[in-house]
């Protein structure tokens, strides 16, 4: 757990760095496809984050990858590797072995298009576009920019995807086979497939590692209780989706907080402006005196030590967003285990009001998100998953 959240801290460190200011294009009405795939925790590959498999190349090999609404670019690991690849669950990717597997050559339009979304200028090798992206804690990716055909449901394939075949890989991603980028760039899975799902998404993220939620793209499935929160369209960087956050209950207490705020699926814990989550933290403590407080663990500064406690009662806690949307956060998203008796509150505060706030995947659980690119808002329903 202390590894996770020093990782995690990284990540938001540098998604801060990555904030840009970009216009928007008109909307238009497209009928949609839609495809709907099983999400899990990632605890079984020994991540915080959480995993969808997808079929790459003909034939098909299922690939576990990481959702991130935080990236663009959707890479795996892929044979041979030139330099160096970490331990995965899966086989590796073999190019070699895919009849439907073509690179992306240099002189390309496609491949003028990653610096948007990896942060770094393509390199060139043998005429083929070579891509390479670092994060915050250090991880990177090397390789091949390619195209390739994507399975995602027994009725549902994509032919030409453009992603990361990573030749040189090291970081940690757990034992997962890369990452998918379901970001608002130009080459993300999301804008790749516009004309397929209309830019719309949805997903919920299940609480407990034996439960199964969903991703979904299309319109289909969502529920008709989904409360939407437009996107901050001035504010939203090229990859990031951005939503105005106005509140947080505690209990009966509600406190005032207005925020930009990164919605984020790879990055685990909430992070709030530095006043709001003072005021969220002494609420928060003065509704469980009854349990003793205990050292705090790397970002999380309010741990209880409950080992002489069978029943946990911990006030409730909702977030407030733009046109009145108001979101109920399941305990686990309150509370969060960071070992058999000791439990803290999962949230962290940001190092000054300028920094953009993040509601991370452990708030998220269990509630039905909707990205609905193409009108410009996010909705949220607690018709979501188990």
């Amino acid at each position: 757990m202390e590894k996770i959240l020093t990782d995690d801290q990284s990540r938001v460190d540098a998604n801060r760095s990555r904030l840009t200011t970009i216009t928007t294009t008109g909307k238009k009405d497209i009928k949609t496809s839609m495809a709907t795939m099983p999400v899990t925790s990632g605890t079984l590959f020994n991540s915080g984050n959480y995993i969808v498999t997808v079929g790459m190349g003909t034939p098909k090999k299922d690939l576990s990858l990481i959702m991130d609404t935080g990236s663009d670019l959707t890479w795996t690991q892929c044979q041979p590797c030139s330099s160096s690849c970490y331990s995965q669950q899966d086989p590796m990717f073999s190019p070699s072995l895919s009849t439907t597997y073509s690179n992306i050559s240099c002189a390309s339009p496609e491949c003028a298009l990653l610096p948007l979304a990896t942060g770094n200028m393509p390199g060139c090798r043998s005429s083929t576009c070579v891509y390479g992206i670092e994060y915050g804690d250090g991880s990177y990716s090397v390789g091949q920019f390619a195209k390739e055909k994507l399975t995602l449901s027994k009725n549902e394939e994509l032919e030409n995807f453009m992603f990361g075949c990573g030749q040189s890989n090291e970081g940690d991603y757990g034992t997962a086979t890369g990452l998918l980028g379901l970001g608002s760039g130009k080459l993300s899975f999301v804008s790749q497939t516009a004309k397929k799902y209309g830019k719309v998404f949805s997903y919920c993220l299940p609480s407990t590692d034996s439960d199964s939620g969903y991703l979904t793209f299309g319109k289909s499935g969502i529920s008709r209780n989904v409360k939407y929160t437009p996107l901050l369209t001035s504010l939203r960087s090229s990859t990031f989706f951005n939503v105005e956050m106005v509140s947080m209950t505690i209990g009966s207490t509600r406190i005032a907080m207005r925020s930009s705020m990164i919605m984020d699926s790879g990055t685990v814990i909430t992070r709030l402006p530095p006043n709001a989550y003072l005021a969220l933290r002494n609420t928060f403590r003065a509704e469980m005196t009854q349990y003793p407080l205990t050292k705090p663990l790397s970002i999380l500064d309010t741990c209880y030590d409950l080992s002489n406690h069978t029943d946990v009662r911990m006030p409730t806690i909702s977030m407030g967003f733009g046109q009145n949307v108001n979101v109920g956060i399941q305990p686990q998203g309150g509370l969060i285990a960071t070992s058999r008796y000791k439990m803290c509150l999962a949230f962290a505060g940001n190092n000054d009001d300028s920094e953009p706030s993040i509601y991370g995947n452990v708030q998220q659980m269990t509630t039905q998100i909707v990205y609905d690119l193409a009108a410009g808002k996010v909705g949220f329903s607690t018709e979501g998953c188990a």
